[in-house]
């Protein structure tokens, strides 16, 4: 793509990545076939394809954001489907970031939009004030049907049944390895993840302590900013990531093997450290963080995991969007599920969104809803016993569209090596 941006706008960094961002795209259309959004609305400007014109656009001629750019770019999951597809490696992911964080800084919302996010973002990342914030939910929710706003109403639906205690698990400090010690790794907790389902950080120690891992929970660790990131309040996500990275350099001094991260959308994002504080003095520091990060199945697949031969259930795997187009992990979490015995099994359509996507869900309620029941109907086709997947935004998506149990894949691993049956299954 022919770009034509001034020397002085090319000065800026963030110009400047997406001059080369656009400069990849050639136009080829293939992107369409594997977009949500565009399946879905069957509009252009609702495919990447389209969101790049539109952003080229906008940014080229300096101008601020418009509503009618900004719904198009709203619409958009960052389920980076398009960057698996696309054959000229366009990274549509630095580009939608950079677009949003532009969008955030030049274009005034209507106030109830700005009200929401605000909300969002000055609740999710925060574990004790989410978990107040789904018990008032929950309180509520007998009046649902009396509110206007579909936004609320998906806010409303979000709220578990159980919310679950805070888990002891959670606070800073050090779990020994079971036998001798092979390796030390920090584990990031995450944010939502501890006011919707502990059992998800639990039986990663657990699991990680039976392998031979020191399991460390860093002092002053948070969320790891890809929420407020994703929705273009770059100051906001940049401040919380700082101080994951600076709560990472505090174990590094004493060695890490690796930064063990159980909820993919987070991964993604930490990975991404080294690039989000390129022009930072942090820069080397996030670099170093960045490469020790690792999903859980990505770490497991490089341990000795116990084969079992006894047969256990039959487990339709969904892969989470940030963990196969995200960080381009496919094969790990079906191979070890396999080796713990499990029957795998995939929904037609796999590479395709459930509609999650980090807020998306709540600030796109018509959008997701129809990507959800796409995706649910996929799954039951393939009759489980269980589903299981590697974030916790698709297993809340998902089992709220299902009677099938969805859990963690991490819980179906803990569980075939000693640990407790996960309490999602009858």
């Amino acid at each position: 793509m022919q770009t034509h941006f001034t020397e002085a706008q090319l000065a800026n960094p963030g110009i400047a990545r997406a001059n080369e961002i656009l400069r990849a795209c050639v136009h080829c259309g293939f992107c369409t076939a594997t977009c949500p959004s565009y399946q879905v609305l069957g509009d252009e400007l609702d495919s990447p394809r389209g969101r790049i014109y539109l952003i080229k656009d906008m940014l080229e001629s300096g101008r601020p954001a418009d509503a009618r750019t900004v719904k198009h770019i709203d619409r958009c999951l960052s389920c980076l489907a398009c960057m698996t597809t696309c054959p000229s490696g366009v990274h549509y992911m630095h580009l939608i970031d950079h677009a949003r964080a532009h969008v955030e800084k030049t274009y005034r919302r209507p106030w109830h939009d700005r009200a929401l996010r605000w909300a969002l973002a000055k609740t999710i990342p925060y574990p004790g004030r989410f978990r107040l914030a789904l018990r008032l939910a929950r309180a509520v929710r007998p009046l649902e049907r009396f509110v206007p706003d579909a936004r609320l109403r998906a806010m409303l639906a979000m709220a578990p049944d159980r919310v679950p205690p805070v888990s002891p698990n959670d606070v800073p400090q050090v779990f020994a390895a079971k036998g001798a010690r092979r390796f030390r790794v920090a584990l990031l907790t995450g944010c939502a993840q501890k006011a919707l389902d502990t059992d998800i950080n639990d039986a990663t120690i657990r699991l990680l302590r039976r392998l031979g891992c020191e399991v460390v929970i860093p002092r002053d660790m948070g969320c790891c900013g890809a929420l407020s990131h994703h929705m273009g309040r770059e100051s906001e996500g940049h401040t919380l990531a700082a101080a994951n990275i600076r709560a990472f350099r505090v174990e590094m001094a004493t060695g890490l093997d690796a930064i063990i991260i159980n909820t993919s959308g987070c991964g993604t994002t930490v990975k991404d450290y080294g690039h989000m504080f390129r022009n930072d003095p942090l820069a080397q520091d996030a670099a170093q963080v960045a490469a020790l990060a690792c999903d859980i199945s990505e770490f497991l697949d490089r341990l000795e995991f116990p084969q079992s031969a006894e047969p256990r259930l039959r487990v339709a795997y969904h892969a989470a969007c940030s963990l196969q187009h995200g960080q381009k992990i496919t094969a790990a979490p079906k191979m070890l599920l396999k080796r713990a015995g499990f029957e795998v099994v995939e929904p037609a359509d796999s590479h395709l969104c459930c509609g999650s996507a980090g807020t998306y869900n709540l600030l796109q309620p018509e959008i997701s809803a129809e990507l959800k029941r796409r995706k649910v109907a996929t799954l039951e086709e393939r009759a489980p016993q269980v589903i299981a997947a590697g974030n916790i935004g698709c297993i809340m998506q998902i089992g709220s569209g299902t009677m099938i149990p969805v859990v963690h894949t991490v819980e179906l691993l803990d569980w075939a090596t000693g640990g407790p049956k996960p309490r999602a299954l009858p």
